[in-house]
């Protein structure tokens, strides 16, 4: 028989384990399930400097201390893929490790990278989506950083400590990410910014020479010889799940209010894959809180 739990939540990024966090200490049984790594995408950033009460501190020990809170209030969490949601009283959670049953469940599955879609990206050594990650397997030498939001220039920042030259990539005249992470750019005399022009191929065999580039103003194309592509382009929401429970908008994202609440009775939304206009690490959390919250008064009513 399915082991129960009164709130399970697929995700373990900062809003799943906000939610854990607040469902436990309000008595309920909380199982968390992930299906790759704890703490989201906010785990690879290199320094996070815009949470209330930190000035300073790395996303992998943000999102261990957020684990640690979990886990000492008694959460169960797991590494295990969500395959499927049956419907039913209470509902079944299927796994690739097997199933359990819950009262009420939270969708904190956030979002993953988005690509540039060029051939080779998947299979060809240079291209990575983690600074922190893989930054110091370039130490020394030329690498690109395609993306104008705050990973992007993050991650420049990050790999200008150890490469030898950075250049920046930016289909736009100005970036989107933070001014103050730009200006700090702009002082770093190993960093290049190439605005308005995207990639438009990868270079090399299996392993990545160099890159296609292509103004979108003028047309014009060039090449740029790098050792290393560190592809910061944006996200799209783990849809899949929750198109199989809820209504979802035309970009994936769970058309879910303040309230974190969604049409499926004892299902709630909380996160990157709501529908909402600001994404930050701070609102992740609120929503967790807020979704908690209510999934517990869920489970209160029944």
């Amino acid at each position: 028989m399915a082991e129960h739990f009164d709130v399970l939540i697929v995700g373990g990024g900062p809003a799943g384990l906000t939610a854990a966090i607040y469902a436990r200490r309000a008595g309920k049984s909380v199982l968390l399930l992930e299906k790759e790594g704890f703490g989201g995408q906010i785990a690879s950033s290199p320094k996070v400097e815009n949470f209330p009460g930190l000035l300073s501190i790395s996303g992998a020990e943000l999102a261990d201390r957020l684990y640690s809170q979990a886990e000492a209030l008694g959460t169960r969490l797991e590494l295990e893929e969500v395959l499927e949601v049956r419907d039913g009283t209470p509902r079944t959670v299927v796994t690739d490790y097997g199933s359990y049953t819950c009262s009420a469940l939270i969708l904190a599955t956030g979002m993953k990278r988005r690509t540039l879609g060029l051939p080779g990206e998947d299979t060809m050594t240079g291209v990575s989506f983690c600074a922190v990650c893989d930054g110091s397997f370039y130490r020394g030498k030329d690498v690109a950083v395609c993306g104008g939001g705050n990973t992007a220039l993050q991650d420049a920042l990050f790999l200008s400590d150890l490469c030898r030259h950075v250049t920046v990539i930016h289909r736009r005249s100005a970036f989107r990410g933070d001014p103050v992470l730009a200006e700090a750019l702009c002082k770093r005399s190993n960093v290049s910014l190439t605005m308005d022009t995207v990639v438009t191929g990868l270079l090399g065999g299996d392993t990545l020479t160099g890159l296609s580039l292509r103004s979108t103003l003028t047309g014009s194309e060039r090449q740029l010889a790098v050792s290393g592509l560190f592809e910061a382009v944006g996200q799209i929401p783990e849809a899949a799940l929750s198109a199989s429970l809820v209504p979802v908008d035309g970009d994936g994202f769970i058309p879910s209010g303040e309230d974190c609440l969604t049409p499926a009775a004892g299902v709630f939304a909380a996160g990157d894959c709501r529908a909402k206009a600001v994404r930050q690490l701070t609102t992740a959390c609120a929503d967790g809180a807020v979704a908690a919250l209510a999934a517990c008064k869920y489970c209160d009513d029944l």
